[in-house]
């Protein structure tokens, strides 16, 4: 429960991300750790990991469905 919680709030934050790049051009990672510097690599390392890991999430809720 933890760990859906957690993953699921860093992709709602990748995704706003994207918004606001998508929008106003704006790439909030970059501004704050540097354009692919090594610290937003590795933000946006985690915000992938987590939306892979979030796939899974339609597994369980299919079986929890049943």
């Amino acid at each position: 429960k933890w760990s859906d919680n957690t993953t699921l709030t860093i992709v709602i934050i990748g995704a706003i991300n994207w918004l606001l790049v998508g929008i106003f051009r704006f790439d909030l990672v970059a501004f704050l750790f540097g354009n692919l510097s090594w610290l937003s690599r590795i933000v946006y390392t985690i915000v992938g990991l987590c939306g892979l890991y979030l796939i899974s999430m339609y597994g369980r809720i299919r079986s929890s469905a049943d």
